[in-house]
This record gives structure tokens, C-alpha cells and sequence, in this order.
């Protein structure tokens, strides 16, 4: 019988000891073992930081995100070998396609959001700050990869997802990571691993594995590491009281299992579509992964009087439901991840049943189809009815992780709101309403307790991903009982591996700090148009000194025609009582257009393409006889590894580019005396950035 490996400094070694024992959960056979005793965890740590870390954070956030969309794809290759693995840990192909499948998406999507990262080694966040006068002294924020190492501690119920919907979040980050999967099902981390590291995409010492226990890892962890922990309440806060996480300051988030609910608005009867989406959605969450999800619905909240009508319609459809091997045609569910998972969740089941009566389901009568019941570890769904869920509590505090959920009633929203919060934070609560003002009013009402709110109807119901599913673009989290941490969220999931220091300086300090052009910093001023310029010989802070252009009423009746614009401070100077304009005004996009035509230079040349508009402002009026300029300043580059489709049909290597438009008033002083406008030559009127595609030199 083999063993399974961890995968530390650099080599796969097994434990020292037999360690623990690994069951087939259908058949209830031996299939591995696991141990980590030998491993050196304080080596491993070290061993992250100082052979992984400076690898990552040497790559950019393009290239970081280039290495993400290659691994994805490389699993993605492998996948049908994935979901003969997963089959031993009770899943149906449905159940190890979100794990699966689900987890390589969470790498596809981080590649993607390295476009909204600088091909740098750090990003910045947020805007500039003036801190003087003139503008000679400004701060901004730089975020730069942490020095340490992220250590994952995950759960038994997504062996794939749970480790890559992180790891694809610190390695964007530039941050390495030694992931701890839960021992139970860790067999199917670790083939997943060993492709990860046989693909030899990842730099070494990007990811470390731990099949094992990893008691006393936390005894190495220092203030630049990252822990993250996704189980029980119970134990996670037990992790996060460790005194090393305290004395170090170790940035720790916790993803608890909660008792998450699903709502039936009371607008909703059996005769309409989104009662069978309710049945359909609650019996689902039941059901999947056999209701071993962080996400499953535990609390069924419905108005009084449809109590009934939701018992058997949810009694008719879990009927229907075939549990039994996943290899069988037909089974729609498997079993959970092991004997002691079962004999938990009957425990759990047992003490539920002291406030609150099991209305669907029975540990004794239910069947099995191509597997023994007995050895494997099967059970069917449980559902419990609460008539008094004020009173008898349990259902609040008190999870069964498996196929177990209980059904309660509310006279109305507000109570249905407060029922949803008496679970003391969850990571997910959903209503399914096709009333508007019922949605707004929970949402509002609910938001405080619960980290995502899923509002389903007839509407969206096709093409939503569910209560149950978190997605990575979206913070998957929650308060209270959930962990009180957040996961995922796009960018903002990657600030977590990242410093956010504040800088201070002039803008042109801050500028070549950054290599993104701060208003107001010194400019670079060459012979040559920036657009006669490849995307490789252009400068950040390369700045082009438009003509001026006088502004007529003419150009004014004649963009308003044009445009189809005729508002009143353009067109008709009597109707100017009372607003800002002291006579007829340009408007704001003839200024932008004319900016263009200041700035542009029109034969073909490296710049193929404007695509976009960013942050534009027009922040002064403009009237007939005043002049304006244009300083146009290269703001950013961006890698880019799309190559653009030209019309013969061959392919173009470009950048992307990012030009600051600064429109300034360049009218003489007689001309602004006589209009009575306030400030001086060269202020600010109107701004924006523009991005562009532009050549590169290099196309093999």
C-alpha cells in the first residue's frame, strides 16, 4: 500500500511513522495512510521565505498572473485523473466538478485580474493626497509583497478548491505558501501537488504540502507571514489564540462553518416559478457534497403559513434523491468523507432532535445504490421542523455538518430577519423574492450578520451560480460565528499578502518611486511626437507641450449642432440667472475633443488605437475667446500578452498606455480680466486619462 508524501524543501518525503489511516468513503476500505512526523516545520517556514519568497516577488504582476493562467491549464489537462481520485472521497462528478474545476477557476480568474495590477513587482492603491499648498509635497501608498509565507490550514470537504482558491491569491501576490489540507481527504490534494510540482511552472519554494498533522507550526510563524484557517469554529479559535500569532502579529483569517439560511419571501406561493426555484435551490444546498459544505443552507426560513407547502414539496423532491456510489448511473448523492464525519454528524443530529422533530429522512430506513451501506459512509438528508425557532435554539447555535437542515417559520420580514441573524454570522444567507421592496428591506435588515447575500428570482435564476457557490471576484466570508476574516474578493483578496506602506515626497520623487506620473512632477520634453514612439521607447513623464487653441462661439453653435447637445448654459445666455456660468459655456466634451485634436498626431505610426477614458473631469468653465493647451503626459505602461488582431488577419505585439490629459487654460491675462475669471495661465480646466495600444518594436 503506498504512503502519502509531503512535499517540503524542495523534495517528497513520507512521514517517519504509519501516521493516520485513510478510508475509501464509498467502500469503506483502506486506502493510504498519512503522517508528517520528521518533517522540520521551522525549516519548512525558513525555507519559504528565503528560497520561494524572493523568486515571487522578483516576477511581476504579469508575470505572476502568466504563471497562474499556465498552471491552470496544465491542471486543467489533468482533471479526468483528479475526479478518479475525488471519487474515494464520497463525491459525485457534480460534487468534484466545483471542487475540481472550481479550483482551477480560481487560478483562471487571479490570471486575469493581473491586468488590473502594474507590470511591477509592487502595486499602489488608492489616489494621490495633496499635503501642501503648491503641491510640492503629496503622499500616495505603496503595497509590496509580505516577506514571509502563507500557511494554509484547510477543510476535509474541498481537498482542490480550498487549497487553489488561496494559493492563487498569495502566489499573485508574490507571497509562498505551505498548504495543510485536512488529513481525511489530503490523498486528493496530494495528486494534485505532485502535478503542480512535476509541471515545474511555479519557482521552488512556492508551494510546500503538509499531509500530516502540522501541530506546532504555529510555533514558527513571524509578523511577516500570513495563517489562514478554514474548519470549526471551535478549533479555529483556538488557532487564533495561539501566542505566537499574538506576540508576532501574525495576520490571521478564519473561515468558519456557520448556519447559514435560505428565505422565502412572503410574496412568493406555490403557483409561482420562484417557489420551485426556492425548492429546487434549498434541496440542492442539501444535497451537494452531501451537505459537507462551509456554504450549505442549515436554516430554512419560510412565512407561517407556507410551512406546509414547503414540507412536501421538499419531502417530494429529496425522495427522488438516489444516494449511493457515484460511479452508479443515477446517484445524485454520495457519501460523506468518512466514519468519523458520520459519526459526528449523528451526534450533532441526536442532540438537534431534543428541541426540534425530524419531519424528512431516518438514519434506519433509507437505501443505497452500489454500495453497502454499512461500510461506506452513507446517510439521508435530515430535515427538521422548528415550530418555535424564538424558543428552542439549537437550530442557531448548533451545526450538523451533512445532509441536515431545519425548516421554521416567521410571521413577517422582520422576523424572518431576525431569525436570520440568531446565527450569530454566517457566511452566506439567501432569499429568493421576486418583490423588490422585500429584497431591499432584508438586505439592509440581514447584511450586518452574513458575508454574501444571494437575492434570487425568475429573472436571474438560469444563469446565478447559486447560494453555495463564493466566486472569486467576491469576498467569500463572514462576521461572527463565520470567522469574522474574508477571502477571495479580487484585488482586494490580494492586499492581504501585500504591506501598504504610505509614502511621502514630491511628485516627482513619488513618481520615480512609483513609474506612474504624479501631477505636478517634473516632465520629460523630446524632440519627437510621443505617438511617432514604440511602446519600449517611451518614458513615464514624457510629456508633449500642445499649440493652444482660441475657443469661439462658433466652435460652441457648431458642437452643439454636431452633437445634438443644445443644453441651455451652451446655447441660450438668458436662461444663466442663477448658475455658475457668467456667459454661454463650451461644453465639457468639445473641450476633451479638442483636447484630442491638440495632441494627436495623425499619420500611422506605433499607436494603433484609443480604447478608453478614465477619471475625467472638466473642473473650470471655459468661455468664447479663452484659450486652452493641453500637456499630455505619459502616465503608465502596462504589459500586455494579447496580441492585437489586425484586418489581413496577422497578430500585433502591444502595450498599453496610459497618457495623463492635462487641458490648461491658456488664455492671456486681458482676455481673462475682461471675462472676470478667477485663477491664473496654466490652471487646470479640464482632465483625464486616456489609454491606448501602441506597437512594440520587437513582434517575434
Amino acid at each position: 500500500m503506498n504512503v502519502l508524501h509531503n512535499y517540503a524543501l524542495g523534495q517528497w518525503v513520507a512521514g517517519a511513522d504509519k501516521g493516520q489511516e485513510l478510508f475509501n468513503a464509498i467502500t469503506g476500505e483502506l486506502i493510504t495512510t498519512a503522517s508528517s512526523k520528521g518533517l522540520d516545520f521551522g525549516k519548512m517556514c525558513a525555507y519559504a521565505r528565503t528560497v520561494g519568497g524572493p523568486k515571487l516577488r522578483k516576477m511581476t504582476f504579469q508575470e505572476r498572473g502568466m504563471m497562474l493562467k499556465a498552471l491552470a491549464l496544465h491542471l486543467q489537462s489533468k482533471k479526468e485523473y483528479f475526479y478518479k481520485v475525488s471519487w474515494a472521497t464520497g463525491a459525485t462528478r457534480a460534487d468534484s466538478w466545483v471542487d475540481i474545476e472550481g479550483g482551477i477557476g480560481n487560478l483562471f480568474a487571479y490570471a486575469s485580474l493581473r491586468r488590473q495590477f502594474p507590470n511591477e513587482t509592487y502595486c499602489f492603491d488608492g489616489d494621490v493626497v495633496k499635503l501642501s499648498v503648491n503641491n510640492t509635497f503629496i503622499g500616495h501608498h505603496i503595497c509590496v509583497p509580505k516577506e514571509g509565507v502563507a500557511i494554509h490550514i484547510n477543510a476535509f470537504n474541498f481537498p482542490v478548491w480550498g487549497m487553489l482558491e488561496k494559493v492563487a491569491v498569495n502566489w499573485l501576490a508574490g507571497v509562498p505558501a505551505i498548504v495543510k489540507p485536512a488529513t481525511v481527504t489530503s490523498f486528493l490534494t496530494e495528486a494534485v501537488v505532485k502535478e503542480i510540482i512535476a509541471s515545474k511552472i511555479l519557482p521552488e519554494g512556492a508551494l510546500q504540502l503538509i499531509c500530516g498533522s502540522a501541530n506546532g507550526i504555529l510555533d514558527h510563524v513571524m509578523n511577516q507571514d500570513v495563517v489562514t484557517f478554514t474548519g470549526s469554529a471551535s478549533t479555529g479559535k483556538m488557532l487564533k489564540a495561539h501566542p505566537r500569532l499574538l506576540e508576532e502579529s501574525v495576520h490571521f483569517n478564519m473561515e468558519a462553518d456557520s448556519l447559514n439560511c435560505c428565505v422565502l419571501g412572503s410574496d412568493v406561493t406555490p403557483d409561482k416559478p420562484e417557489f420551485d426555484i426556492f425548492i429546487k435551490e434549498v434541496c440542492r444546498e442539501i444535497t451537494t457534497k452531501a451537505g459537507q459544505k462551509c456554504t450549505a443552507v442549515r436554516r430554512i426560513i419560510v412565512p407561517a403559513n407556507m410551512v406546509e407547502d414547503v414540507h412536501i414539496a421538499m419531502g417530494k423532491r429529496l425522495a427522488a434523491n438516489i444516494i449511493g456510489d457515484p460511479n452508479v448511473e443515477g446517484v445524485r448523492m454520495g457519501s460523506l468523507a468518512g466514519q468519523a464525519q458520520l459519526k459526528e454528524v449523528k451526534e450533532k443530529v441526536e442532540l438537534l432532535s431534543k428541541s426540534q422533530k425530524i419531519i424528512i429522512g431516518d438514519f434506519e430506513k433509507f437505501e443505497v445504490k452500489g454500495a453497502d451501506k454499512n461500510k461506506g459512509a452513507f446517510m439521508p438528508p435530515i430535515i427538521f421542523l422548528n415550530e418555535n425557532p424564538f424558543k428552542n435554539l439549537d437550530c442557531h447555535s448548533v451545526e450538523a455538518f451533512g445532509p441536515v437542515s431545519t425548516l421554521m417559520p416567521y410571521k413577517d420580514l422582520d422576523e424572518a430577519i431576525e431569525l436570520s441573524k440568531m446565527g450569530k454570522g454566517s457566511l452566506v444567507s439567501s432569499i429568493i423574492t421576486a418583490d423588490n421592496s422585500i429584497a431591499r428591506k432584508y438586505t439592509i435588515g440581514a447584511a450586518c450578520m452574513h458575508g454574501r447575500i444571494l437575492v434570487l428570482n425568475a429573472e436571474c435564476a438560469k444563469e446565478s451560480t447559486g447560494h453555495g457557490s463564493p466566486m472569486p471576484m467576491l469576498v467569500h466570508g463572514g462576521p461572527g460565528r463565520a470567522g469574522g476574516g474574508e477571502e477571495m474578493g479580487g484585488k482586494r483578496g490580494v492586499f492581504h499578502y501585500l504591506q501598504r506602506t504610505a509614502i511621502q515626497g514630491t511628485p516627482t520623487m513619488i513618481t520615480a518611486i512609483l513609474n506612474q506620473y504624479q501631477q505636478g512632477g517634473k516632465q520629460i520634453i523630446k524632440d519627437i511626437h510621443p505617438f511617432r514612439q514604440y511602446f519600449e521607447d517611451l518614458e513615464v513623464s514624457e510629456t508633449l507641450i500642445t499649440h493652444t487653441h482660441t475657443v469661439s462661439e462658433e466652435d460652441i453653435v457648431n458642437f452643439a449642432n454636431l452633437s445634438g447637445d443644445k443644453f441651455y448654459a451652451h446655447m441660450d445666455p438668458k436662461s444663466l440667472d442663477g448658475t455658475i456660468f457668467k456667459r454661454t459655456v463650451a461644453h465639457g466634451y468639445f473641450i476633451l475633443s479638442k483636447a484630442a485634436g491638440l495632441f494627436v498626431d495623425p499619420p500611422k505610426g506605433p499607436v494603433l488605437l484609443n480604447y478608453g477614458i478614465d477619471e475625467c473631469r472638466f473642473t473650470k468653465p471655459i468661455y468664447p475667446t479663452m484659450s486652452i493647451g493641453v500637456r499630455f503626459t505619459c502616465k503608465e505602461k502596462i504589459e500586455n500578452d494579447k496580441p492585437l488582431a489586425a484586418a489581413n488577419g496577422t497578430e500585433v505585439k502591444v502595450g498599453i498606455v496610459k497618457w495623463l490629459v492635462d487641458i490648461y487654460d491658456a488664455s492671456p491675462q486681458e482676455v481673462r480680466d475682461k471675462l472676470g475669471v478667477e485663477g491664473a495661465t496654466g490652471d487646470t480646466v479640464g482632465i483625464a486619462t486616456i489609454l491606448t495600444m501602441v506597437k512594440k518594436k520587437k513582434q517575434d
